[in-house]
């Protein structure tokens, strides 16, 4: 389901990756799209908000993002630890080679994107389309894209005024949290910090 997507301003959309979430990545390049896991994604910057991710140059998923210039990070949920761990542990150039993805495989519905041509996967709780910056030396020797953040939305169940709201969130939507191995976690109780005694805000 897609209808609680929310807009999320982009000056807010570092905090959508901020608590470090295993995430989906997506593309999409001349017909053919993938969809993988990735557990090392984070946010680089607030203004154009930036994020870099790790994606291995093996990987079909790798291949798309380097002929299209694009990919989405899409953050799932509980409900979708088998999913998450699935389309992370299984090949998508065996399905692409044979003429299928890993979407039509599992039925996975996908709505399409705002800026970017990446598919995006119903019933997450946050969706960021990424334009990559080119640095090739980098992405060959460190596998490392970094990308602007062009778009982005969240459930609104679970994340609004501009953060997470997981405490009054339903355990199946919080995020997940990749420990290895197939193992997740969930994020806990949220405990809000407070400025100390002699130390001015900066």
């Amino acid at each position: 389901m897609t209808d609680h997507r929310i807009d999320v301003t982009l000056a807010h959309a570092s905090r959508l990756l901020n608590h470090g979430p295993t995430v989906l990545v997506s593309a999409a390049h001349a017909g053919q799209r993938n969809i993988m896991a990735a557990a090392w994604a984070m946010p680089l910057d607030f203004d154009p908000p930036k994020v870099a991710v790790v994606i291995d140059k093996a990987t079909f998923t790798r291949q798309l993002i380097d002929a299209s210039g694009s990919f989405a990070l899409q953050l799932p949920c509980a409900a979708q630890a088998d999913l998450c761990f699935s389309v992370g542990s299984s090949s998508g150039a065996a399905l692409a080679a044979a003429g299928d993805d890993k979407f039509s495989r599992l039925g996975l519905a996908t709505f399409a994107g705002r800026q970017v041509d990446a598919p995006l996967l119903a019933g997450c709780v946050a969706w960021l389309e990424c334009r990559v910056i080119a640095w090739p030396a980098v992405q060959a020797a460190h596998d490392l894209f970094l990308a602007e953040v062009v778009a982005a939305q969240a459930d609104g169940r679970v994340f609004s005024g501009g953060r997470w709201q997981f405490d009054a969130a339903p355990p199946a939507l919080r995020t997940l949290h990749h420990l290895g191995g197939g193992q997740f976690i969930l994020p806990g109780e949220a405990v809000r910090g407070q400025m100390l005694p002699g130390l001015a805000p900066g």
